[in-house]
């Protein structure tokens, strides 16, 4: 269904001063600017609720008088509480009338409509687009997609595929509606009526460094949006994340490693949506009580979708569709990595490894980091100090072990001529990034000055492959860990500095050139382009699969505090849902100490992060992680199989107490997971949604109503529970995953009241490149009825891992003792075990 909002003699009124959560403004019409005195706006100013203020003066360090505000034609109003600024309420703001584009035509196209937006008044931002089209396109029937372009100019647009509609969708979960004058988008949940998007709030601001839209939320409960630190629930008490892409350790307010413009919005009873905006120059994202959020980027265009779910887990289904689907990472990522900043030597690196082995700790993986470099230059090795790492990567892997190697993008610039040939034959072949001179743009990391590869040109990729190449002949590794590719600087600029263009000095602040477009539109792109280049060369060279579609991530340089061991979670749980699975936190912290309760505690969580690796920076000691409290951990690590964590939201999403939850998690939708995350205690406090749970260790069962509950979690224990109706496959563990994944099935049940259960498992070589494509997996169906098990098994190929056998079972929840246990018609022995509903 599509309206269009025709004009009125009505008072021009755009804001629809609702409570949170209501619908869409009474009339949706005006006509620009109001003429009355100044008394009369300061009257009409004053009406408008804190909470729904759209801050008219967000440049960063602005002293905002009643001057400068009024000269934009905006409201003057100190705030009743907290002073002016980024995180506060905003002093100046947009009356209700303040000029935006109107709606001068509509017209139908194969996929939805297309119009033309015009503004008869400039802003005081320069180069304004006075003449848009807005493209609206009913992809399908749960995603919308929108975009709003300069017709008269080309303008930058994110180039990643992205799914391309022909035709319109038949039954859209969604209603768009239109307000002509001023022009403004209001979509609607089809079978609820509630308003998912409306950006009728503010005025659109379309300027050649300055695009803004604003919308009101239907909810306050708002996720996604990264890379920051936060709790997992994002605060929308004034708060505003901005997105781009920057190398510093993890810190509140303040712009981390990547940029990733989506979240996901909970509704009323249960539904969910999601918005995604597809544009990668540097943005801020405003989140404010009413509930509202607004865009504010410097380049591009405004292109975005809307994702109608109705279930949050289907709702993150349709945004990796759009940017790409997540892939199953090689085997051994999911084990056990361990990594320093401050490996001396390679023969000391070795020792680590070695007494690993002693104590029989499980390890899948070596780091080393740029100590193994020579004068830190990519792709060599220090000759003395690293001369026997060929041999230990050798020896790892005749022990069924891996070797992961790092490599910053930054290419050192000022050796010798013939005496460094990843820079001479960059030169050659011009990869590398220019400046606004068309010379390589240079600027300073590790190995001192350097230039940057550009990776949005395929030439980069091939000389980056034939790099890695030339590398792997000397050191056999398995991995990249690419590191600094934010890119990271340790300049201003330049060597040259910075220019003066409206390019370095934008009128709104949140370089060089690449063959794409300027860097200034690309810059958050950077790590993404670098690491589809790597993927392709070790796919090329390994013929193996990556950590990923691409990669895996890791939230950086973090502290040994127990602050940062919980926003762990909340980190892993957002990457989750912005489609990146395998993600974790350095186990332990990266910098600072830790104490040993701390480490122990980490170490218990971290065998559940996917990514799970131990690292630590150059000053600190060298950790080798062989206490006996930790050790258990370490081997369960290896016992599970490979799952994403969720967070209780998206598996409990009718459960309101659910949505704040970022202290306990979901190992898929079965498993939970209570992790102790303070010092000092022996207990932790969880809660359990309804239903039937069952302790892991024991078989314990408690029934819950949606409670909080107090667990006993001494120094040497993680709590876990299975939820009722699961089957988990699980094997016993070894040293290495590859040992592992030889050994038989065990089969945890955990019985439904009615005695039913069931469960799966994906089952391929671990390393087989597009093995789930190529049909070379295997996918088991387990099912328990009326606690007689039938094992289900549906071999979609014939391939080595079909020689898996189940060799024992534990059903939990079975009420009576039976008399007999048949295995394939046979008696079986088994135990049993009277545990009691608590």
């Amino acid at each position: 269904m599509f309206w269009l909002h025709r004009p009125s003699n009505q008072q021009p009124h755009r804001h629809p001063l609702p409570a949170p959560g209501s619908q869409t403004p009474d009339s949706l019409v005006g006509t620009g600017v109001n003429d009355t005195a100044a008394a009369s706006r300061r009257v009409a100013c004053g009406v408008i609720p804190e909470a729904w203020r759209f801050d008219c003066y967000p440049e960063r360090g602005a002293v905002v008088t009643r001057e400068l505000c009024e000269a934009r034609s905006c409201c003057f109003i100190p705030a009743s509480s907290r002073p002016a600024g980024r995180n506060g309420i905003p002093w100046c703001f947009y009356p209700r009338d303040f000029p935006s584009y109107s709606l001068v035509s509509m017209n139908d196209t194969s996929t939805g409509q297309k119009g033309t937006l015009v503004r008869e008044v400039k802003t005081y931002y320069p180069a304004d687009v006075l003449t848009l089209e807005v493209e609206i396109r009913h992809e399908t029937d749960t995603r919308l997609r929108v975009r709003i372009t300069d017709p008269s100019s080309p303008r930058f647009e994110v180039p990643i595929s992205v799914p391309a509609a022909t035709e319109k969708a038949d039954s859209p979960a969604y209603v768009v509606e239109l307000s002509r004058r001023p022009f403004g988008l209001i979509v609607k949940r089809r079978s609820t009526g509630v308003v998912l998007l409306n950006t009728t709030v503010a005025p659109l601001f379309y300027a050649d460094q300055f695009l803004q839209m604003s919308t009101s939320l239907q909810s306050r409960f708002i996720y996604g949006l990264g890379e920051h630190r936060s709790a997992f629930l994002h605060d929308l008490q004034w708060n505003t994340l901005t997105m781009w892409a920057r190398d510093v350790p993890p810190t509140e307010q303040t712009n981390l490693y990547g940029a990733h413009p989506f979240y996901l919005a909970m509704e009323d009873g249960g539904d969910a949506h999601g918005f995604f905006l597809l544009n990668s120059n540097a943005m801020d994202v405003v989140l404010q009580p009413a509930p509202a959020l607004t865009w504010r980027t410097i380049g591009g265009i405004l292109d975005f979708y809307v994702f109608l779910g109705p279930d949050p887990a289907s709702v993150i289904g349709q945004y990796v569709e759009v940017i790409g689907n997540p892939s199953m990472p090689i085997y051994w990522a999911l084990g056990y990595h361990l990594c320093r900043w401050g490996y001396n030597t390679s023969n000391s690196t070795w020792e680590v490894v070695k007494r690993l082995r002693n104590y029989g700790i499980p390890q899948d993986v070596q780091w080393n980091d740029i100590d193994y470099m020579d004068r830190f230059l990519d792709f060599t090795l220090d000759p003395t100090k690293f001369a026997t790492l060929p041999d230990l990567v050798k020896d790892l892997h005749a022990h069924d072990q891996r070797y992961v190697m790092i490599l910053d993008p930054g290419i050192s610039s000022v050796q010798p001529e013939g005496a460094y040939w990843p820079y001479d034959e960059g030169l050659r072949r011009d990869v590398f990034i220019k400046d606004a001179e068309g010379k390589p743009l240079i600027g300073k990391v590790w190995p001192g000055l350097t230039a940057y590869p550009d990776f949005s040109d395929d030439v980069t990729h091939d000389w980056w492959f034939d790099n890695l190449q030339r590398f792997h002949e000397k050191v056999p590794f398995d991995g990249l860990w690419i590191d600094m590719n934010e890119p990271s600087n340790f300049l201003d600029g330049s060597t040259d500095g910075c220019p003066s263009n409206s390019l370095e000095n934008p009128p709104y602040t949140p370089g060089g050139r690449q063959k794409q477009s300027i860097h200034y539109n690309m810059h958050s792109l950077y790590g993404l382009m670098e690491a589809k280049a790597s993927a392709s060369a070790l796919k090329r060279i390994l013929a193996k699969r990556p950590f990923g579609m691409y990669s895996g991530h890791w939230l950086g340089d973090n502290r040994s505090q127990w602050k940062d061991l919980y926003t762990s979670i909340a980190g892993i749980l957002t990457f989750n849902l912005l489609g990146i699975p395998l993600v974790g936190a350095d186990i332990c912290g990266f910098s600072e100490e830790p104490q040993e309760e701390l480490c122990v505690r980490w170490t218990q969580l971290g065998a559940f992060y996917p990514f799970a690796r131990n690292h630590n920076a150059i000053v600190m000691k060298v950790r080798i992680p062989t206490s006996t409290a930790s050790r258990p951990f370490l081997k369960k690590k290896k016992k599970k199989n490979y799952s994403t964590l969720f967070s209780f939201v998206l598996v409990f999403p009718k459960d309101v107490r659910t949505y704040g939850i970022d202290k306990q998690f979901l190992w898929g939708r079965s498993l939970l997971v209570t992790p102790v995350l303070d010092p000092g205690v022996d207990y932790v406090d969880g809660y359990f949604p309804e239903g039937l749970w069952y302790d892991y260790y024991t078989g314990d069962s408690l029934l819950s109503a949606g409670e909080d509950l107090r667990l006993q979690a001494p120094l040497d224990k993680i709590n876990l529970h299975l939820r009722e109706g699961s089957i988990s496959p699980t094997q016993a563990p070894n040293l290495t995953l590859w040992v592992s994944s030889g050994q038989p099935l065990h089969l945890v049940s955990a019985l439904s009241d009615d005695g039913s259960a069931s469960g799966d498992l994906f089952w391929d070589d671990g390393e087989s490149i597009d093995a789930y494509e190529n049909d070379l997996y295997s996918y088991i169906v387990f099912d328990v009825a009326q606690v007689n098990v039938t094992e289900a098994l549906k071999l979609v190929s014939n391939v080595e891992a079909t020689y898996i056998t189940v060799e024992t079972a534990s059903f939990y929840g079975v009420k009576q003792k039976p008399g007999r246990v048949l295995v394939n018609s046979q008696d079986a022995t088994f135990t049993y075990r009277d545990n009691q509903v608590s």
